[in-house]
This record gives C-alpha cells, sequence and structure tokens, in this order.
C-alpha cells in the first residue's frame, strides 16, 4: 500500500482526508503541524507528502524545503488556499510537484496522488548513458555527473532532461511533455515546468556550451 503523510492543520479536514484515503487503500500518517509532520517524514519515510501550505510555527514551503535536503524524490504536493502565481512558483521552486488549491474534491486529490506515485513505479528509463557537453547523465540512476562530482535528480527531473537528451538540438514541445508528466497542461502545471527547465539549467552551469533556449510559444531545445 502506497504510503501517505498528511500535514493539515485544520483537524476536521485532515481526518476527512485521512479516513477517504485510508478507504482508498493508502497507508496515511496524519500530522497536524509542520514540526510533527517532518518527525513522522522521518519515522515513516512515505511514497508522498501532501502538506498545507498555511500553518502555524512552521509552514509548508518550510517543510518541503526541509524534506527536500533529505530526499530529493519523494513527490510533494501542496494544499491551500493561495492562488497568487508568486506563492504558486515559490512552492515549485522549493521542490514540490503538484499544487490543489483549497476547496478541492476527494476525487481530484486521490487522482492526483495516484499520478505522482504512478512514474516512480512504472517508468523504465533506457540504460543509455547520455554525454551533455562535459557531463555525463545516466537516466536510470537518475544521476548527473561532472569531474566525479555527481547530482541526484527527482524523477520528474530526469525524465524531462531525457526528453531533453533523445531530441538534442530539436524542439520539446511544452504541450506534450505537460501532459505527459503532469497530466495536463494547465497554466500552474505550466508555471512548474518553467520552474524545472530552471532547475536543469542550474544542474549544467558549470559548462557554457550547455544550452536549454526556450522557443517562445512552443517549447525548449537543449544545445551543446
Amino acid at each position: 500500500m502506497p504510503k501517505v503523510l498528511l500535514i493539515e492543520d485544520e483537524t476536521a479536514l485532515g481526518m476527512i482526508v485521512k479516513d477517504s484515503l485510508t478507504y482508498r487503500g493508502f497507508t496515511v500518517f496524519y500530522a497536524e503541524n509542520g514540526i510533527a509532520g517532518l518527525a513522522q517524514f522521518a519515522e515513516h519515510r512515505p511514497d508522498i507528502v501532501v502538506a498545507d501550505v498555511m500553518m502555524p510555527d512552521m509552514d509548508g514551503f518550510t517543510v518541503a524545503a526541509k524534506i527536500r535536503r533529505q530526499d530529493s524524490n519523494v513527490p510533494i504536493m501542496f494544499l491551500t488556499a493561495r492562488s497568487q502565481t508568486a506563492d504558486v512558483v515559490k512552492g515549485f521552486e522549493l521542490g514540490g510537484n503538484d499544487y490543489l488549491k483549497k476547496p478541492f474534491s476527494l476525487d481530484e486529490l486521490i487522482v492526483r496522488i495516484e499520478a505522482l506515485l504512478r512514474p516512480r513505479n512504472t517508468t523504465n528509463f533506457s540504460s543509455e548513458v547520455f554525454s551533455i557537453g562535459k557531463y555525463a547523465f545516466d537516466p536510470a540512476k537518475q544521476k548527473l555527473s561532472l569531474d566525479g562530482q555527481e547530482a541526484s535528480l527527482s524523477h520528474r527531473e530526469a525524465e524531462l532532461l531525457r526528453r531533453l537528451c533523445q531530441l538534442r538540438n530539436q524542439v520539446l514541445e511544452k504541450n506534450t511533455v505537460l501532459l505527459e508528466l503532469w497530466g495536463d497542461d494547465s497554466f500552474f502545471n505550466g508555471r512548474s515546468l518553467d520552474v524545472f527547465i530552471t532547475r536543469l539549467r542550474r544542474y549544467l552551469k558549470d559548462d557554457p556550451q550547455v544550452q536549454i533556449v526556450n522557443i517562445r510559444g512552443i517549447g525548449y531545445k537543449l544545445i551543446f
């Protein structure tokens, strides 16, 4: 059974979500604040984290940043009433994978959780190792190496970089990758993709010959 860590300070909502997920076959660990959530994460090592953003003492963004220092791969979904673009982008920059605005339907929450878990369980990477300028990229291990130094990529980062490598010097269409990796091409997912592209550029910044170029209105191109 997939293990879900739910961090939600509204107890009534938290218990409703917990019971619904349990009924659907998930094992749920529930925490009422960010500090307790971090302790539960360390103890149970869940398959996915679902965290409210606006919590006292430690907000969901801070929780996500601390979790990302321990685990670069576990999917993190934010639950929040915030709808400002800056807040959404901040959540993705801190390592979030999805963003669900309150109020939400339980069916939508479950579908999104299953979508975030699915790539981790079903994707079979090619054994091919790509050369990207001075870098070596191993999609199967989700590792990017340069001069003996390795960076660990998240599943989605690795899958996005793999697709860019396969289409070297060709355009990776934005709508296609959104539908295949995010499940839909909504505005918020589009902003999420932009954040992931920014992360990949940072990983590749030590070789100035390597660039990920925006093709306005169409997508991205990896050139080197």
